[in-house]
C-alpha cells in the first residue's frame, strides 16, 4: 500500500525538499502552501499523514490543525521554526501527534512519517478482535478502537489511544515517562514533555475533574498509572 502524504508549508524550497524525500521513500505527495489550501486538499484528496508547517498566510497552521481535527484523527506532524516549549505544547494541545523544529534532519523527519503511519493503522486496524479492557466506568474495545467513559463514547487521537491502552493494561503499575514513551513511539525516549501533554488531553476526556484524576494518577518523582483502587 502507499501513503500518502499532505505536505502543508509556505516556503517552497522546503516544501519541495521534504516531497523528494517523501516520493524517494515511495510516499504520494500532495502539496499546499498556506491553511486555506492545506484545509481544502485534505477534503478534497484525503491523506494518511498531514506535516504541518505553523506561520502560513491566509490560515495559521493551528487553525488548520483544528479544521482537521474536527473531521479526522489522521496523524499530523507540526514542522516550524517555533521551537520553544511553550510552542510544542500549544501545538500537541490543539491535536497534532508530534513536532519537529526547523532547521530539521530530514532523516529524522522521514522516520517520525514512518512511525506515525505504522502507528496509527496499528491503532485503526488493530488484531486484538472482540478484547476489552474494563476498570471502573472506562471502557476501552482493542478491537473497535473506541473508549466508552460512563457509557459515551470519547474520541481519542492514535497517540493517545495507544498511551491509554498501555497503562490500562498494567493497571496500577507505574510507568516513567521514558518508559510511556518508549513503549507508545517505538524509539528511545527523545521528548518526554510529549508525554506529558497527551496524558493532560487524556485526563481532560475522562476524568470527571481533570485537575484530581480518579485513573491517571501521577506518582510524584517516578511517573504515570491507571489506578483500580
Amino acid at each position: 500500500m502507499t501513503y500518502k502524504i499532505l505536505v502543508a508549508e509556505d516556503d517552497k524550497a522546503i516544501r519541495d525538499s521534504i516531497g523528494i524525500y517523501l516520493k524517494n521513500a515511495n510516499y504520494d505527495v500532495i502539496y499546499a502552501k498556506d491553511g486555506v489550501e492545506a484545509v481544502e486538499a485534505f477534503q478534497r484528496e484525503g491523506a494518511d499523514l498531514v506535516i504541518m508547517d505553523l506561520m502560513m498566510p491566509r490560515l495559521s497552521g493551528e487553525e488548520a490543525i483544528l479544521q482537521l481535527r474536527a473531521q479526522s484523527y489522521v496523524p499530523i506532524i507540526i514542522l516550524s521554526a517555533k521551537g520553544e516549549e511553550y510552542d510544542k505544547v500549544i501545538g500537541l494541545n490543539i491535536g497534532a501527534d508530534d513536532y519537529i523544529t526547523k532547521p530539521f534532519n530530514p532523516l529524522e523527519l522521514m522516520a517520525r512519517v514512518s512511525s506515525n503511519i505504522r502507528r496509527f493503522y496499528e491503532y485503526r486496524d488493530g488484531q486484538h478482535k472482540n478484547k476489552v479492557i474494563a476498570h471502573g466506568d472506562i471502557q476501552l474495545d482493542l478491537f473497535a478502537k473506541t473508549v466508552e467513559v460512563r457509557g459515551d463514547i470519547v474520541h481519542l487521537t492514535s497517540i493517545e489511544f495507544m498511551i491509554l491502552k498501555l497503562l490500562m493494561e498494567n493497571p496500577n503499575r507505574v510507568f516513567s515517562v521514558d518508559e510511556i514513551y518508549e513503549n507508545v513511539w517505538n524509539e528511545p525516549a527523545i521528548d518526554v514533555k510529549t508525554v506529558t501533554v497527551h496524558i493532560r488531553r487524556i485526563r481532560e476526556k475522562i476524568e470527571l475533574n481533570p485537575k484530581h484524576p480518579i485513573y491517571l494518577q501521577v506518582v510524584w518523582g517516578l511517573g504515570y498509572k491507571f489506578a483500580t483502587k
